[in-house]
């Protein structure tokens, strides 16, 4: 009992914190050219900001929340991919499909990644997104890398050029996306595109 006494509060802050950083990503969307204020999401969840500062003491923590939800659920699934058997191509295919439907499901976070919604924000923000994408390019060259040992699959381009024009490809369709007010989908035509990557980065492979 004292258990699910201890569990009830914290249960609710969690669910707080939730619900603000929905507010957040919420109004990243719907309003994409405008600084989103403390003021304007504590009225949109009809609390003070007073309220909102005792979840996260600065709107610096709250981007970083984002951030973090971002982090876990495209890296949790990516790890998960590429854990599974499987060729390198499809592999690949697999984590940028996925990253560009997590981008389409997600159009405030994805100017967070992008960085457009944090202008004036502190500078450690945009480290964080540069990080995001990075450690993306960092899984792909290692793909790559292992392709070469394990399948006697070579690229047409070393790991690293390989995985640079991959991250240009997903990081510009993400940028279009943002563009067109979220109404290009960056993962509308993917399946109709991915072949003609793959069949650039690995000429020599059958099918």
């Amino acid at each position: 009992m004292a258990g699910s006494e201890g569990s009830a509060p914290t249960a609710a802050r969690a669910s707080r914190r939730q619900q603000i950083l929905e507010a957040l990503a919420h109004e990243l969307e719907a309003q994409p050219g405008a600084r989103i204020t403390t003021a304007r999401l504590a009225e949109v969840l009809g609390v003070s900001e007073a309220a909102l500062y005792r979840h996260f003491p600065s709107k610096a923590r709250m981007f970083e929340g984002l951030f973090d939800f971002a982090e876990e659920s495209v890296f949790g699934l990516a790890n998960r991919i590429l854990a599974e058997d499987g060729n390198a191509a499809t592999r690949i295919q697999r984590v940028l499909a996925m990253v560009l439907t997590f981008s389409s499901r997600n159009p405030g976070i994805t100017r967070v990644l992008l960085g457009e919604a944090l202008v004036g924000e502190h500078e450690r923000l945009r480290a964080r997104g540069v990080q995001f994408f990075d450690r993306l390019e960092a899984q792909l060259r290692q793909v790559l890398r292992e392709a070469e040992l394990r399948e006697a699959q070579r690229a047409a381009a070393p790991p690293s050029v390989a995985a640079g024009l991959l991250m240009a490809v997903v990081e510009g369709r993400m940028a279009q996306f943002s563009r067109s007010g979220f109404a290009r989908s960056p993962a509308e035509g993917w399946d109709r595109q991915w072949p003609i990557l793959a069949r650039g980065l690995f000429p020599d492979a059958s099918g």
